[in-house]
């Protein structure tokens, strides 16, 4: 419960110093056009959570770039720079970690309403690449030698990819065992009733 709510005053410390200093960097004029409404736009949502993400990586790794993309689904934040490896962290855990930070304050202060998903140097992609090749040659494995095959532990993101990307398989069916941290997939061959 104290780790909580530790973790809620850090975030909240950390959206009320971004949000004063936006105030001193911005000029503000007197006329009345200059009104801003409170409502916070998708567009603006964006630009403030773009500036969170960009402020939390150069606390990490100074000096480097953030792109922003988005589709229809969900927000892509893309950070692209040369010495990013501490921010990825070991199997991308600190960037899950920055992912979950940016979506709780982005969502507590309403400035988005849908998930944020971060890729630090396309590791993402080249993970999800990854486990997407080792879970069709497991499959294979596991219809040759008729028997069940275990992955290695991994999160919940990558274990749906995981359950979808096999469900195509008709000789193959998937289930997640154990619990967290070590949570797998263990891939089932299918015996064919001839």
């Amino acid at each position: 419960m104290t780790e909580d709510k530790s973790i809620k005053d850090a975030i909240d410390s950390f959206v009320e110093s971004l949000e004063e200093e936006q105030k001193r960097n911005r000029l503000i004029e007197n006329s009345p056009k200059s009104i801003v409404k409170d409502k916070v736009t998708e567009n603006d949502g964006l630009e403030k959570i773009k500036g969170i993400l960009k402020k939390s990586i150069e606390l990490i790794c100074p000096g480097e770039e953030v792109k922003i993309e988005a589709d229809s689904e969900e927000l892509r934040l893309s950070v692209q720079g040369e010495d990013l490896g501490i921010a990825i962290g070991r199997d991308g855990k600190n960037m899950e970690a920055l992912e979950y930070i940016i979506n709780l304050i982005g969502k507590r202060k309403r400035l988005i309403d849908r998930n944020v998903t971060i890729d630090i140097k396309d590791y993402r992609k080249k993970r999800i690449d990854s486990i997407k090749k080792t879970a069709i040659f497991m499959a294979k494995k596991a219809i040759n030698e008729g028997r069940k095959i275990a992955l290695k532990p991994m999160g919940s993101y990558e274990r749906k990819i995981i359950h979808n990307l096999l469900a195509r398989f008709s000789n193959v069916t998937t289930r997640s065992r154990y619990d967290e941290p070590n949570r797998r997939i263990i891939i089932y061959p299918i015996k064919s009733s001839k």
